[in-house]
Order: C-alpha cells, then sequence, then structure tokens
C-alpha cells in the first residue's frame, strides 16, 4: 500500500451540505428553512420561548437542592471483594483504593471508594478505603478482617 492509495472507510465521512446555492443542490431558494416565519429568519434564539406565554419551566414549582460541592464515589460490594481475593487478584491482607483499581474490580476511583456490604465474607480482609456502610464495617469484622475508613480532605473541611 502507498500514500497515494490511503484513503478513508466507506460512510466515515460525508460531504457537507452546501446549501442555497441553486435548484439543482436540493437545498436551494429556502435553504431547507421553509417559508416565512420567526424560525426562518438569522439570529433565532428560541430555546424555551412559547410565544409570549409563561415558558414551562417558569410555571413548574421549584424544589430542592443540588449541592454543588457533592461527593462521587466508586461503590464496591463486598461480594465483589471476596470474589476477586479467591481468584488470587487481590492480596486479602492489604486491599486499598489504588489496589481495588489496578486489580479491576473498579475502573475509577472518583472522589474515593465506597465500600457496601452486598454480598458475603469469608475471607479475613484488611481494607483501607475512602467510605464504608456500616453493615460492611460490621461483615468485615464478623469475618475476622478489619475495614478502615480515611478521611477526604473535602469531609475534613467541613
Amino acid at each position: 500500500m502507498k500514500l497515494n492509495e490511503l484513503r478513508d472507510n466507506d460512510g466515515a465521512a460525508r460531504k457537507q451540505k452546501r446549501v442555497a446555492r441553486g435548484p439543482g443542490s436540493g437545498k436551494g431558494k429556502t435553504a431547507g428553512r421553509g417559508i416565512k416565519g420567526q424560525k426562518s429568519r438569522s439570529g433565532v434564539a428560541i430555546g424555551g420561548y412559547e410565544g409570549g406565554q409563561m415558558p414551562l419551566y417558569r410555571r413548574l414549582p421549584k424544589r430542592g437542592f443540588n449541592k454543588p460541592n457533592k461527593l462521587h464515589y466508586a461503590v464496591v460490594n463486598l461480594g465483589l471483594i471476596e470474589k476477586f481475593v479467591a481468584a488470587g487478584k487481590l492480596n486479602a491482607a492489604e486491599i486499598t483504593e489504588d489496589a481495588l483499581i489496578a486489580a479491576g474490580v473498579t475502573k475509577y476511583k472518583l472522589d474515593g471508594v465506597r465500600v457496601l456490604a452486598k454480598g458475603a465474607v469469608t475471607s479475613k480482609l484488611v481494607i483501607t478505603v475512602t467510605g464504608a456502610s456500616a453493615a460492611a464495617i460490621e461483615a468485615v469484622a464478623a469475618a475476622g478482617g478489619k475495614l478502615t475508613v480515611a478521611q477526604v480532605a473535602a469531609e475534613a473541611a467541613e
């Protein structure tokens, strides 16, 4: 294969439609905008405009609050950790957030890893993570292990 033989895959690139270039183009005269009206003109910014009627987003009541600095955790269940330990992909004596990512238990760390109690635990696990449910801490302790929750810098600031 030579450089002059290189070409894109079929259907990978489509030619841009050139509007308002005569009747032969198929998009001549009104350029696909129809006839008259606000949308046929340039500089249209309709968005939520309803012709002078009070828009829906202003008619509905506003409720609740979205915390701007909310923390998002990567959630991992104890049963999954147990499965990875049984498969030999995780060392039960030292399980950290980085070890969980390296083993492929979770893909991302986000603001930290939070362990939940779903699934059975039989191994003696030593886990250090950012967050854990009370049930998960009890389940690990009942199996003879230890689950330590490390403080996040954002939580410590609050």
